[in-house]
């Protein structure tokens, strides 16, 4: 597992889910199974429903030894977990006790060259989560308006200068077809001052990531149908890595939206699906960190089912 990938704020998750023996628990982003073992370890006559896209973490699971796929307490999808509605239907399941979810890249991921997530390697730029879309880093590249280019680097990558880096892009692509992550890295490479390039490449990176795999979309779907699933004093906790998904994920809790609006009853109290759990979010300790370098930015926030 730890190969694949390392869970970041392993018991803290786990702790948080309050788990029953006999109840019944989502792990939306499997990855390596890391979590979802600390689960399945807490469970008796209880189920473990655990979702990715990834045909990767699926292909892991069926040759680790992580967790027995034939274990009857353990049911996994290879599929988006902005489905998760239709799956629990599915499974004739009303409500669970307890959801999941790790919204950070996998370690796999990351240090896969050939996946394309990483400025750190010359390879194909790809970037998909779910390898049978059709949207890659590449065709994004290719196809993206100038227009469209300077949104996405400036919506998710939170980048002031998204326009010169567009630009730089379609005036480049003209002449020379960028294909590789090499290539993208060395076109936009100019637009950053030297000393801070690995921090601005990481921002394009990441905004490219979230288009192609719709990641906030997804979350927002995935927040919006908590509510129904999880029953009262169930558990609600989500990893975030970054501003943009801990913002959603911090309104949703706190405010029972996500665009983190006020909304009060006569008595002055949140109209909200969830309590907090935690005034302030989570975070690694100093060791884990040193360890585990990839948990810097973990987030962890908790919902309690009203």
């Amino acid at each position: 597992m730890a190969d694949y990938h390392v869970p970041v704020l392993f018991n803290e998750s786990i702790e948080a889910l309050n788990i029953k023996p006999e109840g019944i628990y989502v792990d939306v982003t499997f990855g390596a199974g890391g979590h979802s073992r600390g689960i399945l370890d807490k469970l008796t006559t209880g189920k473990l429903i655990a979702f990715d896209q990834d045909i990767d973490a699926y292909e892991n699971l069926k040759s680790s030894k992580t967790i027995d796929i034939e274990d009857k307490r353990f049911v996994f999808f290879q599929s988006n977990f902005r489905y998760i509605s239709n799956f629990l239907a599915y499974l004739n399941i009303d409500k669970v006790d307890g959801l999941l979810a790790d919204l950070g890249i996998s370690s796999h991921q990351i240090d896969d060259a050939e996946r394309g997530f990483s400025y750190r390697f010359d390879k194909q730029l790809d970037m998909r989560m779910n390898q049978q879309q059709r949207l890659s880093a590449a065709r994004l590249i290719a196809e993206y308006s100038e227009q469209e280019l300077t949104v996405v680097f400036r919506k998710y990558g939170e980048l002031d200068n998204a326009y010169k880096v567009a630009r730089k892009i379609v005036e480049t692509r003209t002449l020379n077809p960028i294909h590789t992550t090499g290539q993208l890295v060395e076109v936009v490479s100019d637009c950053f001052p030297k000393h801070k390039l690995n921090g601005f490449l990481s921002k394009i990176f990441q905004a490219l990531r979230i288009e192609i795999n719709q990641e906030l979309q997804v979350l927002e779907a995935l927040l919006l149908q908590t509510e129904h699933i999880i029953r009262k004093d169930g558990r609600l906790a989500i990893l975030t890595y970054h501003s943009l998904e801990d913002r959603l994920v911090k309104n949703y809790i706190a405010k029972g939206n996500l665009e983190g609006i006020s909304n009060k009853d006569f008595y002055g109290n949140e109209l909200t699906s969830f309590e907090p759990f935690t005034r302030k979010p989570i975070v690694p300790e100093d060791a884990e960190i040193e360890s585990n370098s990839r948990a810097r930015s973990a987030k962890l926030r908790i919902g309690v089912k009203r």
